[in-house]
């Protein structure tokens, strides 16, 4: 009766330690901070903090290929990207972009427009 008991007791023990671990295997990674559908293709925006810098990544995806998009980036209202992107044969646009860790709170605000598109969508983050 006793190895009954070691028996059961083992696989409690391991039930519960692998129901957290299966848990945090669950969930995404990172998902993107907003995510949207604009003009017919899908932009993800992502700002992640990482060594005292912004990774900012914006990614237009299921465009039409060849299409053209206007991309705005500000942090604390200053611009610091202002071009237009043309989306590859996938109708993609990959834009990676860094900055640094300003005093206080900083606010990134994107600007995205198709170019003969409907009107421009606007979004913004906040970090610390």
């Amino acid at each position: 009766m006793t190895n009954i008991r070691k028996a059961v007791a083992t696989v409690a023990a391991t039930a519960l330690v692998a129901t957290p671990l299966t848990l945090l295997t669950a969930t995404p990674a990172a998902a993107a901070d907003r995510e949207f559908r604009y003009a017919g293709a899908k932009v993800e925006l992502d700002v992640e903090k990482d060594d005292g810098r912004f990774e900012i990544d914006v990614d237009i995806d299921d465009a039409k290929p060849g299409s053209k998009w206007r991309v705005v980036l500000r942090h604390n209202g200053r611009v610091y990207h202002k071009r237009v992107h043309t989306a590859d044969r996938e109708g993609d646009v990959d834009i990676d972009k860094e900055r640094p860790d300003l005093r206080g709170q900083d606010t990134f605000r994107f600007k995205i427009k198709r170019i003969g598109g409907p009107k421009a969508a606007v979004r913004v983050i906040k970090r610390r």
